[in-house]
């Protein structure tokens, strides 16, 4: 598929619907031998609620940004290199189906398709763009990826010191290195996570005990830059300018209103209904259904 598909004019065209897009907040996306291979709408659980996000598929990376305007305008790009990706599927229960893991070493997180087909599909693309790639390259699959983010919904006290209640004054804090929600009280050092940041960042006082008498081979020395001292008494400012909402940037863009729900397309693969050259990045009307109707009841629903 992607070879068929590498060096035609319909996918420079569809690559260049999806920058037209992301208009000037977006970077370029059309490089040499990088391929759209499908796009769509999926559920990211975000740190405070189930979100719709657009979703690109290329051969090489996975794209994907807050909706703006439905098929038109898109902002808050997010790029993940495929090399880094590893999915795992979640298992459905009575408030969520059709999930799975996004994992990168950066930034990982939980989606949702409307149905299990859906569901099926993406991770079998997905993790076939991700076979084919580290094949052409020689590499092997990263083991290490950044923790998911429990959301904020799941923890009205501290996980760790099941103490202390949050409110508008005690405000919850995210581990980096284990995503668990913690309060100040227990998130009160820095700690190095070089996949992460070139920055320190804020990790739960367990987290912190552990990493610091596990150095890991090949990390930077704590105290070769400006931030030795910081890092080695593992203190954060008074103010707690290290916010969770610091790192999840992709939330403050609301979700636009529910709209018909649109399966979504990958280019080449014969067992779509939808016509290959119609990108759901353009301004077609799409109308609702029973059945699709009957798919977005499948969706998660807002916490």
């Amino acid at each position: 598929m992607v070879d068929r598909l590498v060096n035609s004019e319909l996918n420079t065209r569809r690559i260049a619907s999806v920058e037209s897009c992301f208009g000037s907040s977006g970077v370029p996306l059309a490089v040499s031998g990088r391929v759209l291979v499908g796009e769509g709408v999926l559920t990211k659980m975000c740190r405070k609620r189930p979100k719709s996000r657009q979703f690109f598929l290329f051969n090489d990376i996975l794209v994907y940004g807050n909706i703006v305007i439905g098929k038109k305008k898109y902002n808050k790009q997010h790029i993940m290199p495929l090399e880094e990706v590893s999915l795992e599927s979640i298992p459905d229960n009575q408030q969520y189906r059709n999930g799975w893991y996004i994992r990168t070493t950066t930034k990982s997180f939980v989606v949702y398709a409307a149905t299990s087909t859906e569901k099926q599909e993406w991770m079998a693309h997905i993790n076939k763009c991700v076979e084919d790639l580290l094949r052409k390259s020689g590499k092997k699959p990263v083991e290490n990826h950044a923790a998911v983010w429990v959301p904020d919904a799941e923890a009205s006290i501290c996980m760790h010191c099941k103490k202390t209640q949050f409110t508008f004054v005690q405000r919850r804090h995210h581990c980096r290195n284990c995503g668990a929600v913690v309060c100040a009280g227990c998130s009160s050092k820095k700690f190095l996570l070089p996949q992460q940041s070139g920055k320190a960042l804020r990790v739960c006082d367990a987290c912190y005990e552990r990493l610091r008498h596990t150095p890991a081979s090949g990390d930077p020395d704590p105290d070769a830059d400006a931030d030795a001292t910081e890092r080695s008494a593992g203190k954060l400012n008074a103010s707690g300018a290290d916010s969770s909402n610091d790192d999840d940037t992709d939330e403050d863009t609301a979700s636009p209103a529910a709209e018909a729900h649109d399966e979504p397309r990958f280019y080449g693969d014969n067992s779509m209904s939808s016509a290959p050259d119609d990108s759901i990045c353009s301004t077609a009307t799409t109308t609702t259904t029973p059945a699709t109707a009957a798919a977005a009841a499948h969706a998660p629903n807002n916490c």
